[in-house]
């Protein structure tokens, strides 16, 4: 575990997969030699690969997403907000390519590079999604018309104990809801309906432009690595025990996710 040299802000990521860890090491490095004392947050399930490097904090994190492990970010922001005022997500597949300033400002709510309105996003991407949207604004009490849909390439949570736990778990009822319907991937829907319910500010700040123009995303989605056969059964057999087990949680609360 690093010694935090930077005590007001932490960069965070998943890293799941031999594919992933690799890119997380590159990160790092990158991130150490452009922010020095910058600590890296990484969930992940090997965290003994990154010992040997000096900024990251890493820490067991198994995929609960049934299909994708997109919405098991918050787990890894919660960790991270644990140790930091401000957590700021960014995808593994990035390297740093020029100094990031200190001066980052602290101020309560969700900082994002993309902010968009959450019915608009939805019209225009993925309309068949709207009714499963609005069910969830209405069982928690929200106008999704005023609701935002998050980039969640890149950004960033600064809030108290409070409002953090109540942004994590919101997170987690709407993660679990769209994925229970069918819906395993736009997570920038459940950040903004998240962020809405638990009183954080969405905004887009200019300190998160600067980092936004030094980050190079390398799109390692479209890398494709080889399986084999033990492979893909191991991943069938993950996917239904977590089908499974998601649907026997859920029935814990039948009401919010099935009427």
């Amino acid at each position: 575990m690093p010694n935090y040299l930077s005590q007001d802000l932490c960069f965070c990521i998943l890293a799941f997969r031999a594919k992933y860890r690799i890119l997380a090491k590159e990160l790092a490095r990158t991130l150490d030699k452009h922010s020095p004392g910058t600590t890296l947050v990484i969930g992940t399930d090997q965290p003994e690969e990154f010992q040997n490097c000096s900024n990251v904090f890493a820490f067991k994190l198994k995929q609960t997403g049934i299909l994708h492990c997109y919405h098991d970010k918050r787990f890894v922001i919660q960790a991270a907000l644990n140790k930091f005022p401000t957590a700021i997500q960014i995808d593994a597949d990035t390297t740093i390519i020029a100094d990031i300033s200190p001066e980052i400002p602290y101020l309560e709510g969700l900082a994002a590079g993309h902010i968009e309105n959450i019915v608009e996003h939805a019209q225009k991407y993925n309309p068949e999604r709207l009714t499963y949207l609005q069910k969830i604004a209405d069982k928690l009490y929200l106008s999704l018309e005023n609701v935002n849909y998050v980039g969640e390439s890149l950004f960033a949570v600064t809030a108290d104990s409070k409002k953090s736990g109540d942004f994590i778990k919101y997170w987690d009822f709407i993660a679990r809801y769209l994925e229970i319907h069918g819906i395993h991937s736009g997570e920038g829907n459940a950040i903004g309906m998240a962020a809405a319910k638990a009183g954080l500010k969405v905004y887009n700040p200019t300190w998160l432009g600067k980092i936004n123009s030094v980050r190079k995303h390398l799109d390692a989605s479209d890398r494709k690595s080889q399986r084999t056969q033990w492979d893909i059964l191991q991943r069938k057999l993950a996917y239904h025990y977590r089908l499974n087990k998601a649907r026997i949680l859920s029935l814990k609360d039948f009401d919010f996710f099935y009427s």
